[in-house]
Parts: structure tokens; C-alpha cells; sequence
């Protein structure tokens, strides 16, 4: 079995695991990630007329799955350049998703989705950090 070979390659297949796993989630059981996520589901049936909430979902659980895969993929050959492209990128949704909650266009729960993105962002961002110091004094001593 492969296995990531850096700090920052683990920080992306957890990230990747994870993400990849809530995206089954919401294809398999839509109301249980709505939940998670703070949104109070609506009993079967119990939509209106042109509510489009689980088309949503499944495209955003569809996509959450496929990026999921693309991390766990990225970290098992360790490329870094993606791991850094990701961190800006992870910022920025951490950004909206907090401002969505702040504003009230998003419930209370979701602030953990944004924390969720913001924190995963942070960690992988000190680990690249963390090996390219170790890089350049590995370089410095040789």
C-alpha cells in the first residue's frame, strides 16, 4: 500500500479522506449532511414546488467526492506545487463560508465547514513551511 512520503502530503490525504468521505455522505444520505452542517432537513415529501436544495447537494457531494479523490491522488505522488496552489484557495472558502454564517445567509453549523477549510489550509501551510526549512538547512549543512 502507497502511502504520502511528506508532513504536507498527509495534511491533503486527510484533508482528501475527509472531504471524499462527507461527499458519500451527501450522495447517500442528503438530510444526515444537512444536519451535519447545521441546515434542519425537510421531511420527505415535505419540499415545495421548484426547491432545488438535493439538486444542489448532489452536485456540491459530487464535487466535495471528486476533490476528495484529487487530494488523496496529489499526496500519494507528493506534489507539492498543488498542495501550495490549495492554501490561498482553502483560504478564500474559509472566508466565504465564515462571512455567509456571519451575514446570515448560512446557519450557525456551517461556521464548521469554514473552520473546517480554514484550519486544514493553516496545517498544510505550515508544513510546506516546515519542509522547505528542512530542505535548505539539509542543503546548508551538505
Amino acid at each position: 500500500m502507497r502511502l504520502p512520503r511528506s508532513l504536507s502530503g498527509w495534511t491533503m490525504a486527510v484533508f482528501g479522506a475527509l472531504a471524499a468521505a462527507l461527499g458519500v455522505v451527501g450522495l447517500v444520505a442528503p438530510d444526515a449532511l444537512l444536519s451535519v452542517m447545521g441546515f434542519e432537513p425537510v421531511p420527505g415529501g415535505g419540499r415545495a414546488d421548484g426547491d432545488h436544495t438535493l439538486v444542489f447537494l448532489t452536485s456540491s457531494s459530487m464535487a466535495a467526492l471528486n476533490m476528495g479523490v484529487y487530494y488523496v491522488l496529489a499526496a500519494l505522488a507528493d506534489w507539492k506545487a498543488f498542495f501550495r496552489w490549495t492554501v490561498p484557495f482553502r483560504l478564500l472558502t474559509f472566508t466565504v463560508f465564515t462571512l455567509a454564517v456571519v451575514t446570515g445567509r448560512a446557519p450557525a453549523g456551517f461556521l464548521g465547514v469554514g473552520l473546517w477549510e480554514g484550519f486544514g489550509a493553516v496545517v498544510t501551510g505550515v508544513a510546506l513551511r516546515y519542509e522547505k526549512r528542512a530542505a535548505a538547512g539539509a542543503e546548508a549543512r551538505a
